[in-house]
């Protein structure tokens, strides 16, 4: 299958090194210092190759806030019965634009990132192929991420957004409070160097992912529940309340067993 890959960032390589030994694969990226590592591939910077190319898939990899200006840029030069993809952790306005767009199209979310996930050992990662979309190209990434070992669910668009404000707000939301409030440790214990380690890992992500996510519809209910645990826990603690403390950490334990 001839495919095109949008954007030569750490995902749009980590696609190109996956597809590259099965597939025709070219990556169109705007700035060609970008591609000067993209190996086993072509390398277009014009539309105009795009369109020499003719591919049968696009899988459009660039930064979260330029997802639809991609879209736009390369649909002009892409032949009518491609298969337009996106890989993005935020969905936000995506619905809408595929069921206008004219193409067939699949969208998929690989819940993990170069941060933090061993891109050689992916067993314990998953990832979310969206219900509506193209039969075949659902059938694409099924086949990929199953290849890859990767944990696979099927949820609507607005089940993955519902889900994204759950697993990816509250982590975000209790990180950006950690690094609110630290101060700097000479001797750190080893918790505290672990919260650091995630502390930079979600803080070294493009802001425009980190305001998208929290900025998810449903977000703020899980803001909401963080705010409501917090007060019971700053209540417990001014009045040094065993007891109440005691069945408070049997409560969160059973929640995260």
């Amino acid at each position: 299958m001839k495919i095109l890959i949008l954007g030569a960032g750490k995902m749009g390589s980590f696609f190109t090194d996956i597809l590259s030994f099965e597939h025709e694969v070219a990556v169109f990226e705007t700035d060609p210092k970008r591609l000067r590592f993209m190996y086993n591939c072509y390398r277009f910077t014009k539309e105009e190759e795009v369109s020499e190319f003719k591919p049968e898939m696009v899988i459009n990899a660039v930064t979260v806030k330029y997802t639809l200006d991609a879209f736009n840029q390369i649909m002009p030069f892409l032949p009518k019965d491609c298969i337009i993809s996106d890989i993005a952790s935020v969905k936000t306005g995506l619905q809408k634009f595929y069921e206008q767009c004219g193409f067939r199209y699949v969208s998929t979310h690989p819940m993990f990132g170069p941060t933090f996930a061993n891109l050689d050992q992916l067993s314990s990662e998953n990832a979310i192929i969206i219900k509506e979309g193209d039969h075949l190209g659902k059938i694409f990434f099924k086949d990929l991420y199953q290849r890859l070992g990767l944990n696979i669910f099927e949820y609507t668009f607005d089940e993955h957004d519902e889900t994204v404000a759950y697993s990816l707000s509250i982590p975000f939301v209790s990180t950006f409070v950690f690094a609110a409030v630290m101060k700097h440790q000479d001797a750190p214990g080893t918790t505290f160097k672990r919260h650091m380690s995630i502390a930079k890992g979600v803080l070294s992500e493009d802001d425009y992912l980190l305001q998208e996510i929290l900025f998810n519809p449903h977000t703020p209910d899980q803001v909401e529940n963080i705010r409501i645990e917090l007060n019971e826990l700053s209540d417990i603690i001014s009045c040094k309340d065993e007891k109440r403390m005691h069945n408070y950490l049997n409560k969160i334990r059973q929640h995260i067993n």
